[in-house]
């Protein structure tokens, strides 16, 4: 399983530093929704010409303007963009026909999509898209960390992600998952040991 290292509520230079210090034991770097809010898509842009090597997230959470926004973060170089699950569905097959059209891959993020709206989003599975269930950043606030992944059990045929209140007490749990990616924020980036943090979640990934 690969680690996702998401940064966001830093400054693009603090960003730089984090990757820098963890990158032996990160997968793909994550531009956070906060980062380029802040500081525009040239977040995206300077921490991919910075490791060229690693796949980029631009988690631009897309929920219309598909086209226009799908393009932007491509042309600056992310191999990945997020759609929200909740879009319309023309919203998200026009992702899709961006990322086919671009050769990357979309992430379609579930944060409070209905199992209806689930149903018909994994009808679309194909190659080039990866589905991420989410715990908002809102609700790890009011409710704590995550302590268990149950709910993921019977993901089997299609690439999944899981984001949101994952922490070193609670990764091993991923362990025998069908997952693809563990997406991990602040329990690296707000750590006082990033490198030796990130090292931590890798090898327990790893049944270590």
């Amino acid at each position: 399983m690969d680690i996702q290292l998401a940064l966001d509520r830093v400054t693009i230079e603090d960003a730089l530093a984090i990757v820098k210090e963890t990158e032996e034991y990160i997968d793909l770097i994550e531009v956070g929704t906060s980062l380029i809010k802040e500081y525009g898509i040239e977040s995206v842009r300077k921490i991919k010409n910075a490791y060229p090597h690693k796949r980029v997230v631009a988690d631009i959470k897309t929920i219309d303007n598909a086209e226009y926004e799908f393009n932007l973060c491509f042309d600056a170089g992310a191999d990945i963009a997020t759609v929200m699950g909740v879009s319309s569905i023309e919203t998200i097959k026009k992702c899709l026909q961006i990322t086919n059209k671009k050769q990357k891959i979309v992430m379609v993020d579930l944060l409070n999509t209905t199992e209806n709206k689930r149903n018909q989003l994994f009808s679309l599975s194909n190659p080039n898209v990866i589905f991420c269930d989410h715990l908002s950043k809102d609700e790890q606030e009011i409710s704590g960390k995550r302590n268990t992944f149950s709910h993921l059990d019977n993901v089997w045929s299609i690439r999944y992600a899981v984001a949101g209140g994952i922490t070193t007490d609670s990764v091993d749990q991923l362990v025998d998952k069908k997952l693809e990616i563990a997406i991990i924020g602040s329990a690296i980036t707000n750590s006082s040991k990033p490198e030796k943090t990130a090292k931590r979640f890798k090898e327990l990934l790893k049944g270590l």
